[in-house]
């Protein structure tokens, strides 16, 4: 059997501080990808040079420069500028693909475990492992993500799957809409807290570029986009309220949520994925959502099953 191939594409700006430690933990994985094209948007710090030193000594490390736009663009500009990347290179011509953050660190058989798995389950699509932050007592400190979907930052395709769905959404939940569409079509998405999948989240999720709570005001939008019913919106922002920041990172993300309502701000158009959204949302509330997952997973089995075998 051939060895796998996979493709990184990393979109980025400003991410001077961070990019060495990523680039380094990429260069030390078990399995080095075949390509990884990293998109640079902009940047006016010291990013160009540092990408321009490790794209010179490692040739599958390919460097697309974007006109800088000014400000730094979360959500549809990092999706934006990640298709930029991917139009780079031909896509067909790998197994997997990863769109990769520069702001984290990856444990050395990050890429390989996630191959493993795949090849183990044919309808495993989309997967990640578990973010972790430094606290300011030097801890390493879980960032509570579910299991239900991979983590935008370090979100691993099998690259017919990506294809199938459709890619991303240009918008903030284009991570909340995706494991939703795999779910759809019968893939599997998923999350494992696996020692060898662990990483380490330089920058806090769900920040921004200006506070954690314009983070949590965004991922407010994001979920009203997305066809969150208010419901499932409401007691997500109050379990938030348990998290640091406590009880304003709730409260920010049901204003971002309210606000975008009152305003009638455009949504997703896709209604029959927000209808599949709901449903699952209120099977989460009533079942909880490990189980709602599982048994969503276990029905979509015959859609997977008469899309790939006939």
């Amino acid at each position: 059997m051939p060895a796998p191939t996979y493709l990184i594409v990393s979109p980025c700006r400003n991410e001077a501080r961070f990019m060495a430690s990523t680039l380094d933990s990429v260069l030390a994985q078990s399995i080095l990808p075949t390509c990884w094209v990293i998109v640079d948007d902009g940047s006016d710090d010291s990013s160009p040079a540092i990408l321009s030193d490790y794209a010179e000594r490692y040739d599958f490390i390919k460097i697309v420069t974007r006109v800088d736009r000014g400000h730094r663009s979360v959500g549809p500009g990092v999706v934006e500028a990640f298709y930029d990347g991917l139009n780079q290179v031909d896509i067909t011509a790998y197994d997997y693909l990863c769109k990769l953050d520069l702001d984290l660190i990856l444990p050395s058989g990050y890429f390989e475990t996630l191959m493993i798995k795949m090849q183990a389950n044919p309808r495993l699509g989309n997967a990640s492992g578990k973010p972790y932050f430094v606290s300011e007592s030097g801890q390493l400190v879980s960032e509570g993500c579910g299991d239900e979907n991979a983590i935008g930052a370090a979100k691993f395709y099998r690259r017919t799957c990506f294809e199938e769905i459709g890619g991303f959404v240009q918008q903030v939940m284009w991570d909340g809409i995706d494991g939703h569409r795999c779910r759809q079509y019968g893939w599997v998405a998923q999350s494992w807290d696996d020692k060898a999948l662990r990483f380490t989240h330089l920058r806090p999720m769900g920040s921004s570029q200006t506070s954690i709570i314009a983070g949590r005001i965004r991922h407010g939008f994001g979920q009203y986009f997305m066809g969150t019913g208010f419901v499932y919106m409401l007691l997500s922002a109050l379990f938030r309220m348990t998290k640091r920041p406590y009880f304003y990172g709730g409260l920010a993300m049901l204003w971002g949520y309210i606000r975008s309502w009152f305003l009638g701000l455009p949504q997703f158009d896709d209604k029959q994925l927000v209808t599949f959204i709901r449903r699952y949302q209120w099977a989460c509330l009533l079942k909880g959502k490990k189980r709602a997952t599982a048994e969503l997973n276990q029905k979509q089995d015959a859609i997977w099953q008469q899309r790939h075998l006939g």
